[in-house]
């Protein structure tokens, strides 16, 4: 490998999934609260808020804590997990083989590329819209398919300058970016704030504390728990002795503060405009607020919050291609993971004619399989102390993690009966007459309320706690029947000779 080039602003990083040895260790807990910080300032903030006000029924007061429980409670899981990146050197998927064997991880894996797919398709998708509306906005070209091709091309061009050059590049450009970007969202912020119909948002009725719980979960859903599985992508390069604690501190207020921020303004701005939540182009939408002298900078910081957000999620996506067995160097898993958001970008924006129908539908799906994988894997991290990195890297029968067959029975049956149990509380589509899956128990008030991923990660917690220990059990008493038969054998074979 390069050595200290892997992980030196502006060089390419030639590592791929192999662990950062320790002496290319390096940093501190605050660049994960600026990476943490940096993903989560795009605009998709605002209309999950609204989302509290016209879908819940919730008043500002209420959504603010919901907004404070959801955003601050799932990234405060994100950085417990990232202690396994610490701790083993690898990428969260890369790890993940240790769980669930060097063949039982190839489902977890599958799942979460697929979810890096579908996060970067819609920031692509929206930071199309952004930059096509600041094209009309401030030189007044209308938008057409060849302008939209071209708007899409040079996000994803941007995208993928910054996920190639890799993880020093991207720490650099997440602190620096962020005070840029950021600035300019405060700005709008503050106009917006002014626009505000005060009299609707106070006079608003408190909602049921049902619904609470029921937002809260609907927040963690779409924040913390879409990037539960990349944590330990960023602090892998972080030294042993870094607190946890610390990490997981960064990793909940980096994310917490501009969440909050986003998810209380979209629920203020939901009084005046109801129909946020449910905008086919929220950036259109958000933009009609807006006078045209300040749509501009609206605009240009919904370009780079996104573009913040999406470079991480390719990053982690290239990476996770190759933990999945695709043998390519880790720049060109970046190349051809954003070949495939580009087609994405085309279908939604061209195609498609509901934007945000598929997308609340990409959530409700795969954040069963992940939260399942996040009970299974949060678990074995509280009960493991040490990662075999030799072993890691070898897929094969000789491997340490080939456990039976190459899977870990008690972490893949955990995973599969949670996600089981989890899809029968699961309803997705675009619409109520566009149903693409119904499981026979979506209708009950965990379904209908969308808390079927609760259950997926507690029981996945539970069910694998459980075989993990009757696995123990089982093999230590194996191992003592061996120990046990083995002096009688011995004279029998020497006798025989």
């Amino acid at each position: 490998m390069a050595g200290s080039d892997n992980d030196r602003v502006g060089a390419v990083e030639t590592r791929g999934i192999e662990p950062v040895p320790d002496t290319e260790r390096h940093g501190h807990p605050g660049q994960m609260f600026w990476t943490w910080f940096a993903a989560n300032i795009s605009i998709l903030g605002l209309p999950l808020g609204a989302a509290l006000v016209s879908f819940r029924g919730l008043n500002i007061w209420q959504a603010a804590i919901v907004a404070v429980l959801g955003a601050f409670g799932s990234f405060a899981l994100v950085g417990a997990l990232s202690i396994a990146g610490k701790r083993g050197g690898a990428p969260a998927l890369t790890l993940s083989r240790a769980v669930f064997g060097a063949r039982g991880n190839a489902g977890p894996t599958l799942v979460t590329w697929l979810s890096r797919l579908g996060w970067e398709t819609i920031n692509t998708t929206t930071a199309a819209f952004a930059l096509l509306a600041l094209l009309n906005v401030a030189f007044g070209i209308q938008k057409n398919t060849v302008l939209t091709v071209i708007c899409l091309l040079v996000f994803i061009g941007c995208t993928l300058l910054i996920s190639g050059l890799g993880h020093a590049t991207i720490m650099w450009i997440n602190k620096w970016a962020t005070y840029v970007f950021g600035l300019l969202n405060v700005v709008v912020i503050g106009f917006l704030v002014a626009t505000v119909d005060w009299h609707k948002v106070f006079q608003a009725p408190a909602g049921p504390v049902s619904a609470m719980v029921v937002g809260t979960g609907m927040i963690a859903a779409g924040t913390g728990i879409g990037w539960a599985n990349t944590g330990a992508d960023y602090a892998r390069y972080l030294p042993r002795r870094i607190s946890g604690g610390r990490l997981v501190a960064a990793s909940a207020f980096g994310a917490g503060i501009p969440l909050v921020v986003l998810i209380s303004l979209g629920s203020l701005l939901a009084a005046g405009e109801p129909d946020l939540a449910s905008a086919s182009d929220p950036v259109s939408a958000i933009n009609a607020m807006l006078p045209v002298w300040m749509s501009v900078p609206y605009l240009i910081a919904a370009f780079g919050g996104l573009l913040l957000s999406n470079h991480l999620s390719v990053y982690s996506a290239g990476l996770t291609m190759i933990t999945l067995g695709i043998r390519v160097r880790r720049t060109l898993a970046v190349a051809l993971d954003v070949v495939v958001t580009f087609v994405g970008g085309i279908y939604f924006i061209l195609i498609a004619k509901d934007f945000y129908g598929p997308f609340i539908t990409f959530l409700t799906l795969l954040a069963v399989p992940i939260t399942a994988w996040v009970g299974v894997f949060a678990v074995d991290l509280i009960l493991r102390r040490s990662y075999d990195t030799d072993a890691l890297m070898n897929t094969g029968r000789t491997s340490r993690y080939w456990y039976r067959g190459g899977f870990s029975w008690p972490a893949t049956t955990a995973w599969a009966v949670a996600i089981v149990v989890g899809l029968l509380f699961t309803e997705a589509g675009t619409g109520a007459h566009d149903i693409w899956f119904s499981g026979p128990l979506s209708d009950s008030w965990i379904g209908t309320n969308g808390l079927g991923w609760v259950v997926t990660l507690a029981l996945a917690a539970a069910v694998y706690a459980l075989l993990r220990r009757l696995d123990a059990t089982v093999r230590s008493e194996a191992s003592a029947q061996h120990t046990m038969l083995a002096p009688t054998a011995q004279p029998t074979a020497q006798e025989h000779a």
